[in-house]
């Protein structure tokens, strides 16, 4: 009876439990889904949407990987704002971070008329001290303000090389800001005048690093033009300019307006300080105009002076409705003189006339008429004064009568061929003819000025001034025998290398062939022959072939290198121009050379025809 009433009892306890345990395991899972979801709503909410979140009973694990130590620390904190954070487990991983990246080096040097000043920041490894001993020889001061930091990181692989351009710049820039850097470099100068700018630039550009960029600001301040000069004329070439000044940009603007409006394609003016009137672009444009409404003839502004000339065959009526109206239409500051000149024939023996010739090689002859003694020779020690008392010939003849002034513009004329490299100057009363060739890419333009200022507005000018690159000092461009010979002692140093039986340039010789291009990219309007020569072993017929064919491909090679200034031509010689015994083999390998030589050297003989380069050869290199 005991036994049959506690049986019942134990069941009921037993499915109690069961019942509790199973509720109590509902609980939990509840329990924990709704902290899974209510964590990984409140992560993404918070933009942490790479963490991964698992419940395991009351506690939270957090997994996923931080892209920092900040960032999984930040997103452990936003899980503990909705559960307890002691419940909050993190198992996070952290990305593998990349090595610290070296910090940019650079200096700026900065100098002026007070010394040097240095800022930046430099490798720590980097021999600072021997830059600045540099530095102080480079810019001959001992005033150095070193205000570099440094950071201990290996130095950049074209460091050094920024460097030593840096030292070049200093050499030549008296007061200049250059930024330098292993990627970039920046130069910001000034000089003295445009001449001075335009070495400095030629100057720097031979020394830019290869592999860095560099940027070359150099300017030079505007020159103060006396006499202030603008000459607009329209002859049988068409309209031009022979000098033309501007004192403000958008009064330059105005004058090359009109001046393409005249027809003139790619007109200069140059800016400077000297212009005698606010006036000056207004009264120029005005001028032009009277100008093309003659069809011909020409306008000279020098300061406030205005002189118009037309041609012999200008008719006068319409001459002097031009000049009354432009004179009219000039602004009150300017003075105008007109001249209409009669046809004059200076190739007559009686013509009144001063020449004066220079020739290339700088020879000056002086001829024509002068008006007594003391002239002569005051013309004769001018002109000797000018270029040299040994180039001096004078077949002057002394005359009565000459137009007044006449001696006076005689020197003008020597002082006017002086600009030129070569050429002459032939004066007949009321008109100056300049003709000849020049490096100065402003000579017409300062002749233009020096006759303005020398001979007055009423005196005619005809200049044809032809600016020739090669003449240029400042350009210093080689001759063409200098080319050539510059050519051949690279390749002499290093010989251009050809596989056996190949007519490809050996990857061994693409250093000599940088220093050839290197050579020749200044050398302008010439023509070279690159001519390839073989020994004799192999066939006559299959050297010439192949020597052609490899004289081909040291010319694609310069080409490809942007040699563009020489007209080349590739000619192949084979054995038939041997300097040296075929029968030894130091005789052979000089037989087998490139040779550079200008055309106009060579003989007149027929070009060598294509020829198919496939047979073999076993000649070596």
């Amino acid at each position: 009876m005991r036994l049959s009433s506690v049986v019942p009892t134990l069941i009921a306890f037993i499915c109690a439990a069961i019942i509790a345990l199973f509720g109590a395991t509902l609980s939990a899972r509840a329990i924990e889904t709704l902290s899974q979801s209510a964590v990984s709503q409140q992560l993404k909410l918070e933009g942490y949407e790479w963490v991964e979140v698992q419940a395991d009973g009351l506690q939270v694990v957090l997994t996923g990987t931080a892209p920092d130590e900040t960032t999984q620390l930040a997103a452990q904190r936003a899980a503990g704002h909705v559960v307890d954070p002691a419940r909050v487990i993190n198992v996070m991983d952290i990305e593998t971070q990349d090595a610290i990246v070296a910090p940019r080096f650079s200096i700026e040097i900065l100098r002026n008329d007070e010394g040097i000043s240095l800022i930046g920041l430099v490798p720590t490894a980097w021999d600072r001290d021997a830059f600045l001993d540099d530095l102080m020889s480079a810019g001959s001061t001992g005033s150095i303000a070193d205000l570099l930091e440094h950071a201990d990181y290996s130095v950049p692989e074209t460091w050094d090389a920024a460097m030593d351009f840096g030292l070049e710049a200093i050499k030549l820039l008296p007061r200049a800001k250059i930024s330098l850097s292993a990627e970039n470099i920046t130069v910001t100068g000034l000089a003295d005048s445009e001449d001075q700018k335009r070495r400095f630039e030629r100057a720097l550009d031979d020394k830019k690093p290869s592999g860095i960029a560099v940027d070359i600001n150099i300017s030079a301040p505007r020159p103060i033009i006396t006499p202030f000069t603008a000459r607009f004329l329209i002859d049988e070439t068409g309209p031009q300019f022979d000098a033309c000044s501007a004192e403000t940009e958008q009064g330059q603007a105005r004058i090359l307006a009109a001046a393409r409006a005249a027809g003139i394609s790619d007109p200069v003016c140059a800016l400077g300080l000297g212009s005698p009137s606010s006036q000056w672009a207004r009264a120029v444009e005005t001028g032009m105009r009277a100008v093309q409404e003659l069809g011909s003839g020409s306008i000279t502004f020098s300061d406030n002076e205005v002189s118009l000339v037309g041609t012999p065959d200008t008719s006068a009526s319409l001459f002097d409705k031009v000049a009354g109206e432009l004179e009219a239409d000039l602004p009150a500051a300017f003075t105008l003189h007109t001249t209409l000149p009669a046809p004059v024939n200076d190739e007559s023996p009686d013509a009144v006339q001063f020449v004066a010739l220079r020739s290339p090689e700088g020879q000056v002859q002086l001829r024509g008429r002068i008006g007594d003694e003391r002239s002569q020779t005051a013309v004769e020690a001018y002109a000797k004064a000018a270029f040299g008392a040994n180039t001096i010939y004078s077949a002057l003849r002394q005359v009565e009568g000459l137009p007044n002034g006449w001696s006076v513009h005689a020197l003008a004329a020597i002082e006017a061929l002086a600009t030129l490299d070569n050429g002459s100057v032939t004066m007949v009363p009321g008109t100056v003819r300049v003709r000849g060739r020049t490096g100065d890419a402003a000579a017409k333009s300062n002749i233009t000025r020096l006759l303005a200022d020398k001979l007055g507005s009423e005196q005619t000018f005809d200049i044809e001034v032809e600016y020739v690159r090669q003449l240029d000092p400042v350009l210093d461009l080689p001759s063409a025998e200098e080319c050539v010979s510059r050519a051949n002692e690279i390749i002499q140093a290093s010989k251009i290398v050809f596989a056996p039986g190949s007519t490809e340039v050996d990857e061994s010789s693409t250093d000599t062939l940088d220093r050839l291009a290197k050579a020749l990219e200044k050398c302008e309007d010439m023509e070279i022959e690159i001519g390839a020569h073989s020994d004799s072993q192999g066939g006559e017929e299959m050297n010439l072939q192949l020597s052609q064919a490899r004289a081909g491909s040291v010319l694609n090679a310069l080409i490809s290198r942007r040699v563009v200034g020489v007209d080349f031509t590739a000619k192949g010689y084979g054995e038939t121009q041997p300097i040296a015994d075929n029968e030894t083999e130091e005789g052979r390998e000089a037989n087998r050379r490139i040779e550079f030589k200008l055309i106009d050297e060579t003989e007149a003989e027929t070009e060598t025809a294509p020829v198919d380069n496939n047979g073999d050869e076993t000649e070596n290199e």
